[in-house]
């Protein structure tokens, strides 16, 4: 359980790396996924999401 929140922890602070060191780009990346479509939103999801999946089965020992 102590791993599960090392790795939170560092989703936390990666999520939170753009939005500090720059708001202006932050706030025009946010705005460009409110107009992305749906249906492209979910398959960029998707993808990311496998190659999460992808890695996470990689990198976990047995």
């Amino acid at each position: 359980m102590e791993e599960f929140w090392r790795i939170l922890g560092l989703v936390l602070i990666i999520e939170a790396l753009l939005p500090f060191i720059s708001p202006r780009a932050y706030r025009k990346a946010v705005a460009e996924i409110a107009r992305t479509p749906d249906g492209q939103l979910r398959m960029i999801a998707f993808a990311i999401l496998m190659i999460g999946l992808g890695l996470w089965v990689w990198f976990t020992p047995g």
